[in-house]
């Protein structure tokens, strides 16, 4: 099914965290090749949470394929995915969903990706987001900047919140913690441009990629953020939780921006 393109053009090969990030392209560009044999197959799906939060094959054989690559790699590797759980250490530990965005995918809506995070000692050092309709791979190692097919991708320099983009998602549960409609509801009655299209990974790394000012969601697990939260961070971007404070995995709420909307993002979503 393939293997990444990686010309070493983040870090040289002779950096720690190249081994790692060579590895996770490969295991993304794995997990693409799973997902487009699917599409063309066909697939079953059942459900998780409740009616609306989907599974397919799409999602075990990918998570399956990816750490059978990474940890046979990486044996010493803790793993934390999506459908199987976490398994192994936790100081050093692949972070990964195979298949971000399920519900677009199954429905043929080409907004989806493979997202896959390394985190040592409890920090995230390398991040992974392969949109996998549109083969375009974000990355990013800490200090390094980020990149998309291998080039410097950046926030952007936007200073009113006024006309930025932004973009929101929404718990399957949505019906029974309706609280991020209250903020969507605050953003759209101040003229704010929302979008809402449905994968997390890809939202915050199309704040990096300038495509979007800013992000927010509530109640993402670490698997939807790890890579995403890195890769914008190396873009130039901010991100925090509700209150300002620095994000951490398994915050209930995240805020991603260029960093020059953030207070206002926040202030406006508080109703302050």
């Amino acid at each position: 099914m393939g293997t990444a393109p990686y010309d070493g053009g983040v870090i040289g090969r002779n950096h720690p965290y190249y081994p790692f990030l060579a590895a996770m392209l490969e295991a993304a560009h794995l997990a693409k090749g799973i997902h487009a044999y699917y599409l063309e197959k066909g697939f079953t799906h059942g459900t998780k949470s409740g009616p609306t939060d989907l599974v397919t094959q799409a999602d075990h054989e990918s998570e399956e394929a990816i750490k059978d690559l990474l940890l046979s790699h990486f044996p010493e590797a803790g793993f934390l995915g999506e459908e199987g759980g976490s398994e192994g250490g936790k100081a050093l530990r692949f972070i990964v969903d195979p298949l971000d965005g399920t519900v677009n995918y199954a429905h043929g809506f080409p907004f989806y990706g493979v997202s896959i995070a390394l985190e040592v000692e409890g920090k995230i050092q390398v991040g992974v987001v392969l949109d996998t309709s549109r083969d375009e791979a974000f990355y990013a190692v800490r200090g390094e900047g980020a990149f998309l097919n291998g080039r410097p991708i950046r926030v952007t320099k936007r200073k009113e919140l006024l006309g930025s983009l932004l973009a929101t998602g929404f718990p399957y549960d949505v019906a029974k913690d309706p609280e991020n409609l209250t903020y969507f509801h605050r953003a759209l009655s101040q003229g704010l441009l929302v979008r809402r299209p449905g994968a997390a990974a890809l939202d915050l790394v199309y704040v990096a990629a300038g495509r979007l000012e800013g992000f927010w969601e509530v109640k993402l697990n670490p698997w939807d953020v790890a890579a995403g939260w890195l890769i914008v961070e190396e873009a130039g971007g901010k991100v925090t939780d509700l209150e300002g404070r620095p994000y951490r995995l398994g915050h209930r709420y995240i805020v991603a921006t260029n960093g020059e909307i953030h207070e206002a993002l926040i202030q406006t979503l508080l109703g302050r």
